[in-house]
């Protein structure tokens, strides 16, 4: 599945946040700072709406 040019601005956007440790986890940032590159990841693929499984085709 290719990313739309909005969907890669955001994961841009998301991982420069955690290299400038700004990004925070939970509802308004309610987690705490994201210590990991695994979890910023993730966050930025959920942000983006990439991390729902695409429905199987029948």
């Amino acid at each position: 599945m290719k990313e739309t040019k909005a969907q890669k601005d955001k994961i841009e956007k998301v991982m420069h946040e955690f290299k400038e440790g700004e990004l925070k986890s939970g509802k308004d940032g309610a987690g705490g700072k994201v210590k990991t590159r695994q979890q910023a990841v993730a966050i930025a693929l959920s942000e983006a709406g990439l991390s729902k499984k695409s429905k199987s085709k029948k």
